[in-house]
């Protein structure tokens, strides 16, 4: 009789793990039938990443305009095409206060609201180092970064950027 238990509960767990084994082999296998990888990679969306931009020779820089024409000049040489009248400050003073006022303060001073957080504080922009500066430099490290201020190239025209120069300017004359 023993043996006969043993029989059956051996054929028992013989059937349990046929069904575990069955079902395994379901969940792995079922997501690859019903997947067409061959259909899905002739779609048109895919095709469309597929073209690849032809490698640049080394040294090559925008034609006109662009960043990079900034990174290779002589910052010190540059000119400020803008003329220093006052709605070419104005204009300056606006741009400023989009994008400036937030770390340089109101007073250009350094103490703006995000400002106050640094240590130490941003630069004071009519101190007379960076009133030194020539327009280009400034220009320069406005859309390029330095240090710890932000390059703002993809943020800033760079026709903004030079009101904000001369309106930079326009504090010197204040002071």
């Amino acid at each position: 009789m023993t043996s006969g238990k043993n029989l059956l509960s051996f054929i028992r767990d013989w059937e349990a793990l046929k069904a575990l084994a069955f079902i395994i082999a379901v969940v792995l296998f079922l997501p690859a039938w019903g997947c067409n990888y061959g259909r899905m990679n002739e779609q048109e969306t895919i095709k469309t990443y597929e073209q690849t931009v032809p490698a640049m020779p080394e040294g090559t820089i925008a034609a006109d305009g662009g960043v990079e024409i900034l990174r290779h000049a002589n910052s010190k040489e540059l000119k400020n095409p803008l003329p220093f009248t006052p709605l070419a400050v104005e204009q300056g003073n606006t741009s400023y206060g989009y994008f400036c006022i937030q770390c340089h303060g109101p007073q250009a001073d350094g103490r703006g609201t995000v400002g106050q957080s640094f240590s130490p504080l941003s630069a004071n922009l009519a101190d007379p180092q960076v009133q030194a500066q020539s327009d280009g430099e400034i220009l320069a490290k406005i859309l390029l970064g330095f240090k710890r201020h932000p390059p703002l190239a993809s943020t800033v025209s760079e026709e903004d950027t030079w009101a904000v120069v001369n309106y930079l300017r326009s504090l010197k004359k204040k002071s």
